[in-house]
């Protein structure tokens, strides 16, 4: 065989080795494809105790509740079609409150409790830094900004 044709065989190889690894991990990755699961989808399709992965919805309103270590807060998320307890064991973020979006990175325990390992709180599109709350518009618009503010 001539060495074109060794070069044209050993591509095609090539290019159907590395679709072969793409449709592989595609497949492998399936479920986990998703940012992040709602309470929805665990009630629905259910999570294996230790199994990580995202949990992202909203705090329930009242459900906070500080632990007597004063480090550990258990609270629910929802959204609308299902809830889950959430435990977490550190400090949270400035933005978390009550109402507000949150992800939480952790795993399920056997008892039903999302244990959180990282939480990240999200704001709405209103959202102006504390810094930035008594500016005006007009201050803003000298530093470059196009803050909304409440």
């Amino acid at each position: 065989m001539k060495a074109k044709h060794q070069r044209l065989v050993l591509i095609c190889i090539a290019l159907v080795g590395l679709v072969a690894a793409g449709l592989i991990a595609a497949y492998a990755l399936r479920d986990q494809a998703s940012y992040f699961y709602t309470p929805g989808d665990i009630a629905e399709k259910g999570v294996e105790p230790g199994q990580a992965i995202r949990l992202g919805g909203m705090v329930q309103k009242g459900s906070v509740r500080k632990q007597a270590d004063g480090v550990t807060i258990d609270f629910i998320v929802e959204d609308g079609k299902g809830t889950v307890p959430v435990r977490f064991t550190g400090i949270t973020p400035d933005l978390f409150v009550e109402g507000s979006g949150v992800v939480a990175e952790g795993r399920m325990d056997k008892a039903g409790f999302f244990v959180a390992d990282n939480l990240l709180a999200k704001h709405d599109e209103n959202y102006v830094p504390r810094e930035m709350r008594d500016m005006t518009k007009a201050d803003v618009k000298k530093l470059g900004g196009t803050v909304q503010q409440p």
